[in-house]
């Protein structure tokens, strides 16, 4: 990794990647697991840098009385070669999340454009209604067709009072 990406990935604000984007569900939960093996990850780097790499064979001879094992663990260490691992899969899952996250992140997008384009149609009727105190009788009817049913219904049950209204706004009667 070079000193540049790891640079950025040290201050990458990982809560604020997640909130900005508006990510939600699987993908927060992929990325905080992510996010966990990325640091689990560094810390072991960090913490194998700072063990010596180094064996200092003269002065395990100089201590100890057999020195054929000292020179046997040497010829050990020096023919010793690390393990090459294969990380084609490993490289193959992250792709996968990648593409799948991806793809979290577009439907997200488009529910999210779909819900924007929603409110901004809402905002403009809002905006472009009449007033209130404008409004007619038939207008009010035409658009909640049960408030005259209602309304008929209370008259001929002898109703004259709508429920709630002198509460809200006082008796107006001046007995």
């Amino acid at each position: 990794m070079s000193a540049v990406a790891r640079s950025a990935a040290l201050k990458l604000d990982w809560a604020k990647v997640a909130s900005s984007l508006g990510l939600k569900g699987t993908t927060v939960a992929s990325l905080q697991a992510f996010r966990k093996r990325n640091e689990d990850a560094r810390r072991k780097v960090v913490e194998f840098q700072a063990q010596p790499s180094t064996v200092d064979f003269a002065y395990y001879r100089s201590v100890l009385k057999n020195t054929a094992i000292v020179d046997e663990i040497e010829a050990a260490f020096k023919t010793f070669k690390p393990v090459t691992y294969d990380v084609s899969e490993q490289i193959k899952a992250i792709e996968a999340f990648e593409v799948k996250a991806l793809e979290n992140a577009k439907a997200t997008e488009v529910k999210v454009e779909a819900e924007l384009t929603e409110l901004i149609k809402t905002l403009d009727n809002i905006e472009s209604a009449r007033p209130f105190e404008d409004l007619t009788v038939p207008e009010v009817i035409a658009a909640k067709p049960e408030l005259e049913t209602k309304v008929k219904e209370m008259v001929t049950k002898g109703r004259w009072d709508v429920p709630g209204y002198s509460e809200k706004f006082g008796n107006l009667a001046v007995m």
